[in-house]
């Protein structure tokens, strides 16, 4: 695709962005008026935003911009998804300098609504503006479907934590790109393309999950939120915690104990819920820990002890494994 943003204008863009999109039984009116209306069987509406900056989140040059799309849509999805709701739409804010090709941003609405159909949501709008630096910002909604959303603040002492999805895929991947290199292929994909297990959030509030999120942030981390908000302490046991055979190579070659990935790599978008003990689980969930009262303050501990190992992101922090912007 010939030309770019500066050329084909603001109203040009639109046209080209909304004109690759489709629909979804939920979107009453989609984009091309003053606002989008998706129904709300529910009369309550689940809402979440993120944005991913060039430079600090993705990189042109590890990413293609169906990736970047791809990436966007699915880890507002996943928070969605993380309330035991089903996606429903998503809104999209994207800032692009004018000289920016056309391909880049009709190629990452392309990832958009890829990943929006593997969720059974739709982009129903947003906006487009000029800007220095490539930034998307998405809003994501999702239903209920008359169910009570399940949030971070029910761990009740006695409960199991179990996980669906891969940890620390993402950030293996993420050591082998700032290596400069392209292989294992599986794990350089999970990087750029998480696959979030959308069906696991809604299945989860259905089985009667406690409390649950999904692991952006790293598993210690994101379960910390848990455990604060809960007032519990929650203890992870690493024998528990499968680590495939390809990514201990992958440690061992760039020198990382691969449970540190597992424990603090984010942006794998695995579902982790608690759940009463007595819960007979799917297949697909994995038991990796257990709640406890807490001891003093609520934490979680791994095998026993507190996890002192750096790691987990913070956007304000000093330094935050899994940073992009200052991988080498």
């Amino acid at each position: 695709m010939k030309g770019t943003v500066g050329e084909l204008g603001e109203f040009g863009l639109i046209d080209k962005l909304t004109s690759r999109l489709t629909t979804t039984p939920a979107v009453r009116l989609g984009p091309g008026d003053d606002a989008a209306v998706v129904a709300a069987p529910d009369r309550r509406v689940v809402a979440s935003t993120d944005i991913l900056l060039e430079g600090r989140h993705f990189r042109r040059d590890w990413s293609t911009a169906y990736d970047v799309g791809r990436k966007a849509a699915a880890q507002n999805l996943a928070d969605i998804a993380a309330m035991g709701a089903v996606p429903t739409a998503i809104l999209l804010g994207l800032v692009v300098p004018a000289e920016l090709p056309v391909s880049w941003p009709t190629e990452l609405m392309d990832g958009i609504r890829d990943e929006c159909q593997v969720a059974g949501a739709a982009v129903v709008g947003g906006d487009v503006v000029r800007g220095d630096t490539i930034t998307v910002a998405i809003t994501a909604l999702g239903d209920l479907r008359n169910h009570e959303p399940v949030t971070r603040a029910g761990a009740q002492p006695g409960d199991v934590v179990a996980v669906t999805g891969w940890l620390g895929w993402s950030a293996a991947g993420l050591a082998v790109l700032s290596r400069g290199f392209r292989s294992p292929r599986a794990f350089v994909e999970a990087h750029r393309r998480p696959e979030p297990p959308y069906h696991a959030g809604p299945a989860a509030a259905g089985l009667g999950a406690t409390a649950m999120t999904d692991v952006s942030d790293g598993l210690v981390a994101d379960l910390g939120h848990i455990a604060q908000a809960s007032k519990v302490r929650i203890d992870l046991r690493s024998g528990l915690i499968d680590i495939p055979s390809q990514m201990s190579d992958i440690g061992q070659a760039v020198g990382v104990d691969p449970l540190q990935w597992v424990l603090t790599g984010g942006e794998d978008h695995a579902i982790v819920a608690t759940f009463p003990p007595d819960t007979k689980l799917p297949a697909r969930w994995k038991v990796i820990g257990e709640v406890l009262n807490p001891s003093a303050l609520p934490q979680v501990t791994v095998d026993g002890a507190p996890w002192t190992s750096k790691g987990g992101w913070d956007h304000f922090g000093d330094d935050h494994f899994g940073d992009i912007e200052t991988a080498p």
